[in-house]
């Protein structure tokens, strides 16, 4: 048997290859939509990718199942179990098998036993292989999904926080919990795969080391620790990070089956001269390096580095408009790869970045002051300080009396920014209050800063922070 792994670090998505060399057979568990990746390293190992299997519909990024059935006749085996309001609605048009409790599907002398494990969304499956091509008649590992990650477990909340299924939070933080005890059964020295790893906002806490074992959470994943059901309900819904707003469109794409992109070309590119018209009337958003778009950028154009595209274009970008961009042809194919991703589908084109700083279009810029160059302004009241980080972050250590703006709302609550004041943007270190800074001017902000090194500067330079419960916290 073959084990492969890949991490797609933007998203913290987690896929696998397993492959059978005794058939040449693989199947993929939990692809993403750029499959390309799955079939060059089937083809490297002399393998022929025959399946795909899915713990459950994905919120986070778009699946790549039905895109590698379309391509290349994968069998899809995904979950039967849940309401029926979360079935798969597309997979009639496919070679498919749909699981229940306590079913097996082979790959070759590969086998997938099913385990039902709902909480985090209802129709949750995990996968547990048994290598039968190695003679083995024990299972070696289990793959979870959003169920068990490292260092924590899913969310369950995410169908009333993202989706707006009102009343499905508690509910599903009890089913969690009764699949966790269940998990709690299985043998310790089960090594565990699941399909996120840390900065995913389908948990909280999440490890960055890319497997574990069985054993090894049960004994140090503060999820399993509770044995009291009500005091895991508490645990679990209280501070999750706040759920990207385009969480509950990729539920409703992976239910009813995204676009075949096929082998899709990169935007074409724009005619330059174009740019100040286009920028007076559209989102343009510029993916150049926060401290460089700093320095200079096109007036009216968003500041969305690549490493945050995902996390955030899918809460500010509208999904139902084409997309202007300004990236240099460096960073476009990996812009556009986790837009795709993220199923963002429909792109204007883009302007070259090098030709828009040549052609002197960027002369908006946003100043980068440190914490000391602020605290007295700030002190005196000359300047107004906003957070936007999420709400988990801020309970822990906030600027006294700064204001509080998720970024991942601001889009909706630009108002402010028209008043006649100097708005100062602070995250932790200081890369999303850029882009903070750059839609309060695209509102109409005048005087906008940006806290250089954010609350964490802050704290390192001795200037005082509070925690939820108003006391004082060391700077130290």
């Amino acid at each position: 048997m073959l084990l492969k792994y890949f991490y797609d670090q933007p998203l913290a998505h987690a896929s696998y290859l397993v492959g059978c060399q005794k058939t040449n057979e693989a199947i993929i568990v939990d692809p993403g939509r750029d499959i390309e990746q799955y079939l060059k390293a089937a083809k490297k190992e002399g393998l022929r990718i025959v399946g795909v299997a899915e713990t459950h519909i994905h919120a986070d990024y778009v699946s790549g199942a039905r895109e590698l059935a379309d391509r290349v006749g994968a069998k899809l085996f995904v979950s039967d179990e849940g309401p029926a309001d979360w079935k798969y609605s597309y997979v009639n048009d496919y070679d498919h098998q749909l699981l229940k409790d306590g079913d097996t599907f082979t790959v070759g002398k590969v086998e997938f036993k099913v385990l039902h494990t709902p909480g985090h969304t209802p129709e949750s499956i995990s996968f547990v292989l048994t290598d039968k091509g190695g003679g083995a008649d024990q299972p070696m590992g289990v793959f979870t999904g959003d169920f068990v990650f490292v260092g924590s477990i899913g969310r369950p909340d995410l169908l009333e926080e993202a989706a707006g299924i009102a009343g499905s939070a508690e509910p599903g933080a009890r089913d969690l919990f009764k699949s966790l005890q269940r998990f709690k059964e299985l043998p310790d020295y089960l090594q565990i795969w699941p399909a996120h790893g840390a900065g995913s906002a389908c948990g909280k806490g999440l490890g960055a080391i890319p497997s574990s074992t069985v054993g090894y959470e049960k004994l140090f994943n503060p999820a399993l620790q509770y044995t009291d059901e009500q005091e895991f309900v508490d645990y679990i819904l209280s501070e999750q990070p706040e759920a990207p707003k385009y969480f509950a469109l990729m539920k409703q794409v992976n239910k009813e089956g995204p676009v075949v992109l096929g082998k899709a070309d990169l935007p074409a590119k724009l005619d330059i001269d174009s740019l100040a018209d286009i920028v007076a009337t559209e989102m343009v958003v510029d993916t150049t390096a926060a401290r460089k778009f700093a320095v200079g950028h096109v007036e009216g154009a968003i500041n969305i580095q690549p490493k945050y595209i995902a996390m955030w274009g899918g809460s500010l970008i509208d999904y139902d408009r084409p997309v202007y961009l300004i990236s240099s042809s460096h960073d476009l194919p990996e812009v556009v790869r986790i837009m795709r991703k993220i199923g963002i589908e429909s792109f204007a084109g883009y302007f070259d970045a090098d030709e828009v700083a040549l052609r002197g279009f960027n002369t908006a810029v946003i100043p980068q002051e440190t914490p000391q160059q602020i605290a007295d302004r700030y002190k005196s009241g000359d300047v107004e300080l906003i957070d936007v980080r999420g709400l988990s972050e801020r309970n822990e250590a906030s600027i006294p009396g700064s204001q509080h703006s998720f970024l991942g709302k601001l889009l909706h609550n630009t108002d402010q920014f028209k008043e006649d004041k100097t708005f100062v943007f602070q995250c932790r270190t200081g890369g999303r209050s850029v882009i903070a800074a750059s839609i309060a001017q695209r509102a109409g902000a005048k005087n906008v800063i940006n806290l250089s090194g954010g609350i964490e500067a802050w704290k390192t330079a001795g200037l005082p922070v509070i925690s939820e419960s108003d006391a004082t916290v060391s700077a130290s």
